[in-house]
């Protein structure tokens, strides 16, 4: 009986570690996301305009997109995303990245991405499975910096607007075609097998603990755009 029970326990051994790594490769990229976040809000002469932020509906973050001047690997193109709703910003859901003919060298170290999400369509579009970034949903290069203006592209028909930097350096870039997916993997190390991601961004979900500094950071970004429309 004893031999039958320490069987058990090393076929389960692996599964219970393997749970624990990828549960905390989930908060690593939500405290990655949120350091992103914070980054770039503090550049005040290049971060995301205020009103972009004011009407955002969702916020995307990807850290770590390319390394070394590559398309994503193994551990890169994976992110996190909340929608506003009524009670506030959503517990995070986690996406990922792939395809795409942005994947060119460019001799980067690392990209961040973050992507504003507008309007209900655009949150649609984040809540189906999967989408693809310039076809199924209209891109541009966010502008930057609180006095930028927006071209009409950017006021009336991007679904998308990207902000993307690369040790520090803001590259302008689109990622036409690039497609969009949810991951399901990580969403279940976190949350367990029963949530999903359309319940997590449309609010239906609590945040956990470990999202509260992602969240604060988003909240940050929200609050210093009503600040600084208060000013002008």
């Amino acid at each position: 009986m004893k031999k039958w029970i320490f069987f058990l326990a090393m076929l389960c051994c692996p599964s219970l570690c393997r749970a624990a790594s990828d549960r905390q490769d989930a908060v690593n990229r939500l405290d990655r996301a949120a350091k992103v976040m914070h980054e770039i809000m503090d550049a005040s002469d290049k971060r995301i305009p205020d009103r972009i932020m004011r009407r955002a509906r969702c916020v995307a973050v990807v850290p770590h997109l390319i390394k070394g001047g590559f398309v994503f690997g193994a551990e890169e193109g994976k992110g996190v995303a909340t929608c506003r709703t009524g009670r506030g910003w959503s517990a995070p859901a986690f996406i990922q990245m792939g395809g795409g003919s942005w994947g060119t060298q460019i001799g980067a170290e690392a990209v961040d991405l973050v992507m504003v999400i507008k309007g209900t369509r655009g949150m649609q579009k984040l809540l189906s499975s999967k989408f693809e970034i310039g076809r199924d949903a209209s891109v541009a290069v966010g502008p930057l910096g609180r006095h930028s203006s927006e071209n009409t592209d950017v006021n009336f028909n991007a679904l998308i607007l990207t902000y993307s930097r690369a040790q520090g350096a803001y590259l302008g870039m689109t990622f036409d075609g690039a497609v969009v997916r949810q991951d399901n993997g990580s969403r279940r190390a976190l949350y367990g097998p029963r949530v999903t991601t359309r319940a997590l961004l449309l609010g239906r979900v609590p945040p956990p603990p470990a999202a509260r500094s992602f969240l604060s950071a988003v909240r940050g970004a929200r609050a210093q755009a009503i600040l600084q429309a208060a000013k002008k």
